[in-house]
């Protein structure tokens, strides 16, 4: 692996600012449903449209993850903005609630699984060794911050232009990627170890309890993280509160902050020293969010929640990195998004089945309880690095 000095390089910020403008170009589709507002679309059938997306980007990661580490992550990276450069044109033709906007939505959840996990992996094969948490902290700010602008710049571009606006934004942010990968190198130097690897194929011999001692705390974490994104809005109002939006602002706040300025602790300290804090911050703050009766308390755990957020993603997932091994950075990478996006799935279903029959407080105490459980199970048996690549 060609040496890299200092966390922001030149190729560091290149790659970064191709992964910005991927996710600013899926993230202006945040507000896809609004196409459908005057056809008296079922809420079911737009439901399906968009979560399409997801559960194709599910699907694919785990496939090309290993395909990343295989054939290399720019070449799967182009691939899969590519894929995506050549689908988004098609939402021209769209006209109703019909199959085509549904096989639309398919296929970039397929280019966008691909893409993502590739990019991702590229931005952190360009950072240092030594500042692997903190290039991913700042990885996950890039994320925030298209997740926030996104929405905002599509509004402006559907009122202005319409939603053909809307499609050719998706497209140019998709050719600046595109031309930002074209223009990163490649780290990675196939050797001896590599080349072990890759007859390997997709099995790497690590034990199944392993695996599952690994996924628990990212699914439970994709879980809460659901608990809070899909429910918070709806529990403010029946609080009562006049306004929820600002929980979200302080939360985004609050990771950002936190993974600029600490996002390197566990490259200093170890990953499971910050893991179990951080969980432990996620946890107790869902204990408290069970408990809030007024605004300002209400934007106190936005904030807190914020925190944990930003001091866990970091740690973990260079944890995961480092149990696979770096040479396995993709496969590793697609391993724990797909755990933490079925969790937040299967988190919906089940808290949204807790709130159905005891209330919302009952739902968040509940998280925070199982939450903690599973944080002090991982850190008991949750498997070391050194451990794992030594079986």
């Amino acid at each position: 692996m060609t040496q890299i000095k200092g966390l922001w390089n030149r190729d560091f910020i290149i790659a970064l600012v191709g992964y910005f403008s991927l996710f600013m170009s899926i993230s202006l589709f945040f507000i896809f449903p609004l196409f459908f507002e005057h056809m008296n679309v079922p809420k079911g059938r737009i439901g399906m449209i968009m979560g399409v997306h997801s559960l194709m980007a599910i699907f694919i990661r785990p496939f090309f993850g290993r395909l990343i580490d295989i054939r290399g992550r720019k070449k799967i990276s182009l691939f899969g903005i590519a894929f995506l450069i050549f689908t988004v044109p098609f939402f021209h033709f769209i006209n109703d609630a019909g199959v085509l906007p549904i096989i639309l939505r398919a296929l970039t959840g397929i280019g966008w699984g691909i893409s993502m996990t590739a990019t991702i992996t590229i931005c952190s094969d360009l950072a240092p060794v030594s500042r692997l948490a903190k290039s991913m902290g700042i990885i996950g700010v890039a994320g925030l911050l298209s997740i926030a602008l996104g929405p905002l710049l599509a509004e402006e571009l559907v009122n202005i232009f319409g939603f053909g606006g809307l499609y050719n934004a998706s497209l140019l942010f998709l050719v600046i990627s595109f031309v930002c990968i074209v223009l990163t190198k490649e780290v990675i130097e196939l050797n001896n170890n590599y080349q072990n690897i890759k007859s390997q194929g997709f099995h790497l011999g690590i034990p199944l309890f392993a695996v599952l001692m690994i996924s628990s705390l990212p699914m439970l974490h994709g879980a809460v993280r659901g608990a809070v994104s899909y429910f918070i809005a709806l529990y403010g109002k029946s609080i009562p509160l006049e306004r929820v939006g600002p929980f979200f602002v302080f939360f985004s706040l609050a990771a950002i902050l936190t993974r600029i300025f600490f996002g390197d602790l566990s490259d200093r300290y170890g990953r499971k020293k910050i893991i179990f804090p951080a969980a432990c911050i996620i946890g107790f703050n869902l204990f408290l969010v069970s408990q809030v009766h007024s605004f300002w308390m209400f934007i106190l755990t936005g904030f807190i929640g914020g925190l944990g957020q930003g001091l866990l993603f970091p740690a973990l997932s260079t944890y995961v990195i480092d149990v696979f091994g770096r040479e396995n950075k993709g496969f590793a990478l697609s391993l724990y998004l797909t755990f933490f996006d079925v969790g937040m799935g299967v988190g919906a279903v089940f808290f949204g089945w807790i709130s159905d029959y005891y209330g919302y407080r009952t739902m968040y105490l509940t998280a925070g309880a199982i939450f903690l459980l599973v944080s002090l199970l991982f850190l008991w048996k949750a498997p070391s690095p050194n451990v794992v690549q030594n079986e």
